[in-house]
């Protein structure tokens, strides 16, 4: 028999956080409604998954 517990919950972002991209120059940044950023960025892909890892974390 299995624990309940022990089953893995799908991952959700933390409640009120909305992530987004914003060009600075010629930098690309993460950012989220809680106020974090990310750091500038020449590749907006990498701005892309840190916004990911932020709300996966």
């Amino acid at each position: 028999m299995t624990d309940p517990r022990d089953r893995a919950e799908p991952a959700q972002p933390p409640v009120g956080h909305s992530t987004s991209t914003a060009e600075r120059g010629s930098f690309c940044l993460a950012v989220c409604s809680c106020g974090w950023t990310g750091p500038a960025r020449r590749s907006r892909d990498l701005a892309r998954k840190d916004a990911g890892r932020h709300t996966a974390g």
